[in-house]
This record gives structure tokens, sequence and C-alpha cells, in this order.
């Protein structure tokens, strides 16, 4: 019955968000995979802070989307998600609910909010960061750069992506006690989801700003994560050729994660 209830209800919210253009078909396809394990492998521990996170984002990417349009132009994902960028934000997660399934423990519940809240605190802190009124600076050397170039942060979206992985911290503290599976305590809670999602975050930066393949526009040179930007080709900028985006987002994921492990454990102790 789990499984059915899974299925049935991530079929109702993925199909929602495609048609409001929040995923594409092979997006919504995906999210409906994803959906029916969370929940009948998991619990609403697991489909809850799933929600929390794709409502949540899903509603941020629309706010002053006019305002952020032209900055999304440079951005290898926008608002309107698919199938890649539905699972290097939540196949990990996928993973882990699995795991949990055959041999449970509260390690799997510690790394899954970790990889949630990195993927919040990432999305929140992209979407807020375009709304600043001041450039974005380096992770790396602290140098000014031009506002979405990846691996720049500002106050605004630091301050976005601490708030993101508080948030998830907080829904695991209640989707926890609502399906009676215990757990910490919700400080605690809150604690694991703010320093997994910062952590994973700014591990995203970093990665953005050395490793991640980038290109660099012939038109208007700025250095965009598409091979296309102002109507042309783009030309590759710098970067390891494999490493896309999408892993970028999954690399950070398990280091917010595995830290999240770590203070789970220390704080359950």
């Amino acid at each position: 019955m789990d499984w059915i209830i899974g299925a049935v209800c991530a079929f109702i919210v993925a199909g929602a968000a495609y048609a409001k253009k929040s995923l594409t078909l092979s997006g919504c396809l995906a999210a409906v995979i994803m959906g029916t394990i969370y929940y009948g492998a998991g619990n609403l521990f697991w489909f809850g802070t799933l929600l929390l996170f794709f409502i949540t984002s899903t509603l941020f990417s629309k706010f002053r989307k006019d305002r952020k349009q032209e900055l999304e132009k440079s951005y290898a994902k926008t608002g309107n998600r698919d199938a890649g960028q539905v699972m290097a934000n939540g196949g990990i997660g996928m993973f882990l609910v699995l795991g949990n399934w055959i041999l449970p423990h509260p390690a799997w519940m510690y790394a899954f909010i970790g990889v949630m809240a990195t993927v919040t605190s990432d999305t929140w802190a992209t979407e807020w960061g375009s709304l600043s009124r001041k450039p974005p600076r380096s992770v790396v050397t602290w140098k000014v750069l031009t506002p979405g170039t990846s691996g720049g942060v500002s106050l605004l979206g630091t301050l976005a992506a601490a708030i993101g992985g508080a948030l998830i911290g907080v829904g695991a503290f209640f989707f926890s006690w609502i399906a009676g599976i215990g757990g910490l305590s919700l400080l605690s809670w809150t604690c694991v989801g703010l320093v997994g999602g910062l952590a994973g975050a700014f591990a995203d930066s970093y990665l953005g700003a050395t490793v991640q393949y980038m290109y660099r526009c012939t038109v208007c040179g700025r250095e965009v994560e598409v091979s296309e930007h102002c109507g042309h080709k783009t030309v590759r900028a710098r970067g390891w050729s494999w490493m896309s985006n999408d892993l970028v987002n999954v690399l950070s994921s398990v280091i917010g994660g595995c830290l999240a492990i770590g203070l789970g454990i220390i704080l359950a102790s």
C-alpha cells in the first residue's frame, strides 16, 4: 500500500510541476519514480523532506523571475528541470532511503538530511543570490565576479543557503516525529541541516570555481555553463571536460551528507 500511496502522491506533485513548466517531461517521469521509492521504501520522513526541498525551491525559482531571466541564460540548471537535474538533486537520497530499507540505521537518515540540505542550500543561494544588489565574489580568490559566474558567493546567497539548510533540519524533526521514528532533537536536527547544507553549498561553489567545465561566450565574453549563449556556440574556458554541473551537484551533496553523518552521530551520543 505504501508503494501505491507514494506513486499516487508523486504523480500528483510531479504532474502539477510539469503543468507549471517547473519540470520537463523527462524530469516529471524521473520525479514520479523517485517519489514512489521515497515513500514506498521509506515514509513521510523521506518523502516529506523531498517535497519540502522541491516545493520551496520551485517557488523561489518563480520569485522575481523577470530579474533573474538574463542570468538564467548562463546556468546549466534552470527552473525547468530535466531528468538529469532531478536525479542530481534527489538521486543520492533515493539510494539512501533504499539503503535504510534494506539495513536500517540512523546514519542513513543523517546522510539524507545532509544531502537534501545541500541541494536546498545550493538552490536557494542561486535563486536569492541572483537578486543581490552587490556583485558576487570568488569563493577562491575573493575577487569581484560578474553576476551569474560559477563559483561566486554573496552575503544574500549565503544567508539564503543557511536558512534553507536549517529549514531542512527543522523539517526532518517534524517529519520524523509525525512518522513516529524518533531521532534527534529539534536543535540537533537543525544543526545537522545547517552545517551539512552550508558545507555542501560552499563545496559546490568551490568546485564550480576550480574544476567545473565552463564555456565562454564569443559574443559577450561572459563565462557560462551552457554550450550556447547570445545565440552563438560558446568555446571552452576552463575546467575538466567531464566535470559537468550535475556532477558538481552530486559531489557537493556527498560532502554535505558525509559531514551530516559525523555531526549526527556526535549529537546523538
